[in-house]
């Protein structure tokens, strides 16, 4: 009866490709000539579900997702992709009871994931699920080896709804009018941003674009291994040997992947038959695995496209369009490549016009962004670096090409002139991708925002505990870093890998086990870590008592804890005697060949093939790599457990970049560790904290996803700003780490950040004692006009189930009192916070937008709690603050997060709370400012007082969630615009 039921199931699905209908009427269809005694009552339907029939469950999640996760769909088009009340529509129309619908709900349970987030220009809808679904011969090719190789329905699901945006703002490949558009997408550092645009290029062919170049890269490692991903799950074995047949040897002379093992061709997609034999179109690849672009007479010949149907019509038409091959190229981003291509091009330029084109920018704030300095061009004339220059020839000669960039690191791109039509600025769309599932990024290394107190964070509940550890260890006082401690964390962590897979885990995760080692830039340098890192491997004893002795402590009291609190459900050893037969295996891997150590710095592509260190070819490779910039873009370090950090930038892309260490860890995250450094020596007279330095950047970077997220809501229907009209959004808070690279940073000024609801928390206090008293005695009258009762707030916190309360003093001024206090503050750095003094100052203008400010001045209880006079004032509470190493004087933060809760919910934002205090506050257009006198570790308070020029006076504004000047928009910002050689104003 199961696969009676099955059948039947499968068979009604697939007939409802215009959304679901029915499924009782469409079942009893499909039964009625193969199975019309089929019991298909609900009833039946609900206990094979309930009693783990995975086939049927599997069938029904795959169907269920999809329609989850459909946009805008005709048959539902006012709910959202991905929530409760699409998954109801669906079930209503599929008239399904509500058992069924409990049971349907636990098998597949609505996936909770982001959509990506889209910055657009108006455009022409033409890619509509009609036209996608008549045509996806490569995109189902590739959804099904998805699926094979593991991701689950909500990923591809995912996929597909990430790839689809990018495609649709493309132009129609079938339009007359040639007409380009320029895009950007925005990933995360080694989140499988080449996943996705090899669904938008899967996507693309079937719609009809017929070349598609690929920038895969500066080095033919990196390119290569771009090609071969392509070739693998998106062009296929018989588009790869054009007939050959991979039985007959003689036939494969000079094939790709042909010696690299039988094991190959299995992981390659297949589909069936040469694909124009299938009623589709094949792929010719220009380029191969071992092989960019040359320049050929054979090359030139594949670009002229004489394969029309009607050769009075052009290619785009319909007629020749869906039945021309597509052609792809995978090239380095290199001089003499690119400049072959645009030789070849110019060759057959009667028929550039008529091919729609698609560019693929991997990387492409990398050497494809214009680096001259417009200071130093002649006249009304444009200086280009040379790849950007090659770039910009390649979209002059092909008039329906479509530029999609992608990175991680985006500032540069947003930083391009918009004016320049010639250039890749993303004037079309900016798409920032959601964070993947079992993504390992920023959030799984640094606490951001934990309200747990740092001393009583577990290796539970905090991730800098479970997965960070410094250069040296704090306890034992010693110079002495711990790089030996490192290389046995990594001998350690390939024993666990081996141990889990002897006990019932998949090998696959566990193929590859790498450990990065980053220092320097300097090749000197990385020659004499390696020695020193050889040396070490050869005298830590992995053999003898003392190495396990040192195993066995490293074990206990890190690894076991951690991976019971983070993985439980693992494998795990009950001692290290069951760990002990793991260590030997582990050992022999990583020093196999005599080399545990490999040194990835070289220049050229041959240095790199002898490395060994192609993850798709090599079967194993355990080693600890050393390198520096080689390793830091690109480059995915397959495996990568443990990581040695302590390489300084002063760009910030260039640095997160670096973050290596992110990535996807399945089955052996709570085994990843980072070494990285804190507190350490940069340049003369400068001190960084890597890892904080990090975690500024990456909160930048989150909060540059965040901005944009406001801004891509529609009103009206229509976008609220264009690409061209967003400013940076890019701030910086570390005085030795910019944006980017300055010569990246031409085009931008923000002016105004209107954050109306939202925390401003200015850290760039002083430390001169003249400045800090000028400060303190502004802030002083709104702390003394305090009422002389303490107000007591409460706040709970559901997701943790705790109580906050709070004690304040409380003072109400108007907006008159406040802005001269902000006008008139002295700051080290004063450019952060100008953007929101700008803002707060428009407000203090309007009194339909900004009623009053209510001073919050937090007050302490218990045993730790200070006070102090300052400046003969009346009593105040005093907090102690730390400036953070590498942050020069500023402030790693301001509020306590369990304030700011309330004072948001009296700013206007959040939801209704059950405390009586803070409702009563709460007043159309009042804005909220929390106020910390607060003091070093060091500094002592004599007698209860306090000298003004001994205090920071530091504070956290939040206007009005309601403030908004105007309708639309939350920024007022200066773009430098070379057309108009004058600044732009947006927002008003």
């Amino acid at each position: 009866m199961t696969h009676v039921l099955l059948e039947i199931h499968t068979s009604a699905l697939a007939g409802m490709v215009n959304g679901p209908r029915q499924f009782a009427r469409w079942a009893a269809l499909a039964a009625d000539e193969d199975h019309p005694d089929a019991n298909l009552s609900e009833e039946t339907f609900r206990e094979h579900i309930a009693q783990g029939d995975e086939e049927l469950k599997t069938l029904w999640k795959r169907h269920l997702t999809t329609w989850d996760f459909a946009e805008s769909p005709a048959w539902s088009p006012d709910t959202a992709p991905h929530t409760d009340a699409r998954r109801t529509a669906v079930y209503d129309r599929l008239r399904l009871g509500p058992d069924l619908r409990k049971a349907l709900d636990c098998a597949a349970p609505v996936a909770r994931v982001q959509s990506p987030t889209v910055i657009t220009a108006e455009y022409i809808p033409w890619y509509t699920p009609e036209r996608a679904s008549a045509r996806s011969f490569y995109w189902t090719a590739y959804e099904r080896k998805l699926r094979a190789k593991g991701w689950p329905d909500e990923a591809v699901a995912s996929l597909d709804e990430a790839s689809r945006a990018v495609v649709e703002r493309l132009c129609d490949p079938e339009q007359e009018a040639a007409r380009q558009a320029k895009g950007l997408v925005v990933g995360y550092v080694q989140s499988g941003k080449t996943a996705n645009f090899t669904g938008v290029t899967a996507k693309a062919i079937d719609a009809g674009y017929r070349l598609v170049i690929v920038l895969g890269g500066t080095l033919n490692l990196l390119r290569a291994q771009t090609q071969r991903r392509l070739d693998m799950e998106l062009i296929g074995q018989e588009n790869i040997l054009r007939g050959a047949d991979p039985a007959d040897v003689d036939t494969l002379v000079g094939v790709d992947y042909v010696g690299d093992g039988d094991a190959d061709w299995p992981h390659f997609v297949r589909h069936g038959a040469r694909p124009s034999t299938l009623g589709a179109f094949d792929i010719e690849r220009l380029t191969t695995r071992d092989k960019d672009y040359v320049r050929l007479a054979q090359g030139i010949r594949a670009l002229a496209f004489d394969e029309k149907r009607d050769t009075n019509r052009p290619l785009y038409d319909p007629v020749n369009l869906h039945h021309a091959a597509a052609r792809v190229l995978v090239v380095k981003k290199n001089k003499a490549v690119l400049t072959k291509l645009v030789k070849d091009l110019k060759q057959i330029h009667s028929i550039l016009g008529e091919i729609p084109t698609l560019i693929i920018d991997d990387e492409s704030d990398q050497a494809s962004v214009n680096t001259s300095d417009p200071k130093k061009w002649q006249k009304d004339s444009t200086d280009r670096t040379a790849i950007n220059g090659l770039l910009s020839q390649l979209l002059g000669l092909l008039p329906r090409a479509q530029y999609v960039g992608y990175t991680a690191t985006p500032f540069a791109n947003v930083f391009v002139d918009p004016a320049d039509a010639e250039d890749i600025f993303p004037s079309d769309f900016l798409i920032s991708l959601p964070r993947p599932q079992g993504y390992m990024g920023v959030q799984d290394f640094h606490d951001l925002d934990s309200p747990v107190p740092f001393e009583d964070r577990t290796y539970a509940d905090s991730q800098e505990k479970a997965h960070v550890r410094g250069i040296y260890d704090p306890e034992d006082g010693s110079t002495d870093d711990r790089l030996q401690e490192a290389m046995d964390a990594f001998v350690l962590s390939g024993a666990l890998k081996l141990f889990r897979t002897a006990h019932g885990v998949p090998e696959a995760p566990f193929r590859h086990h790498t450990m990065l080692v980053h220092e320097s830039v300097k090749q000197d340098d990385h020659a004499e870590l390696a020695l020193r890192l050889n040396t070490m491997w050869h005298e830590a004893g992995y053999t003898s008592p003392t190495g396990h002795t040192r195993l066995a402590h490293l074990w206990q009291t890190d690894f076991a804890p951690v991976s019971a609190a983070r993985a439980p459900v693992l494998p795990s050893p009950t001692s290290y005697d069951d760990l002990r037969p793991y260590i030997s295996r582990a050992r022999q891997l990583i020093g196999s060949g005599g080399r545990p150590v490999v040194v990835v710095n070289g220049d050229s592509d041959r240095y790199f093939d002898q490395l060994d260190l192609d993850f798709d070819r090599t079967p194993n490779v355990w080693k600890i790599l050393v390198g520096g910039t080689k390793l830091s873009r690109g480059f995915t370090v397959e495996g990568l457990t443990i990581t040695y950090y302590r390489r300084t930038t002063q760009a910030a892309d260039t640095l997160m970049q670096m973050g290596r260490w992110f990535g996807f860890r399945p089955n052996y995250r709570d085994l990843v560790r980072l070494y990285i450094g804190r507190e350490e020596s940069f340049g003369r007279s400068k001190s960084v904290d890597l890892y904080e330095a990090f975690e500024a950047v990456c909160q930048e970077e989150e909060t540059f996803r965040a901005r944009l997220s406001v801004y891509a809501e529609l009103v009206d229907g229509k976008p609220q700003v264009t690409p061209a009209e967003i400013p940076p959004l890019v701030s910086q808070q570390l005085p030795w780490l910019k944006p980017s690279a300055r010569n990246k940073m031409f085009n931008a000024e923000l002016v105004e950040e209107r954050t109306p609801g939202r925390f401003v928390e200015p850290t760039a206090h002083p430390t001169e004692p003249a400045a800090l008293a000028h400060n303190t005695r502004l802030w002083l009258p709104l702390l003394e006009g305090c009422s002389s009762d303490q107000e007591q707030f409460t706040y709970y916190d559901a997701a943790n189930d705790r109580t906050y309360r709070m004690s304040a003093l409380l003072n109400v001024v108007n907006p008159g009192s406040l802005m001269p206090v902000l006008e008139g503050l002295r700051w080290e750095h004063k450019e952060p916070f100008a953007p929101n003094l700008h803002y707060l100052r428009s407000l203090a203008a309007r009194p339909d937008l900004l009623k009053d400010w209510l001073v919050i001045a937090p007050q302490h209880a218990g045993r730790r709690s200070l006070a102090a006079s300052i400046d003969g004032s009346r009593p105040l509470a005093i907090s102690r603050r730390e400036r953070r190493a590498g942050r020069g004087p500023l402030f790693g933060y301001i509020s306590d997060p369990k304030h700011r809760a309330t004072a948001t919910r009296i700013a206007g934002g959040g939801t209704p709370t059950n405390d009586s205090a803070t409702e009563r506050l709460v007043t159309p257009g009042r804005g909220v400012v929390l106020i910390y006198p607060v003091i070093d570790r060091d500094t002592t308070i004599t007698r209860g007082t306090l000298d003004a020029s001994q205090v920071a006076v530091v504070f956290s504004v939040i206007a009005p969630a309601n403030a908004l000047p105007t309708p639309t928009g939350l920024l007022h910002f200066r773009a430098k615009d070379s057309s108009k050689g004058a600044t732009v104003s947006v927002g008003h």
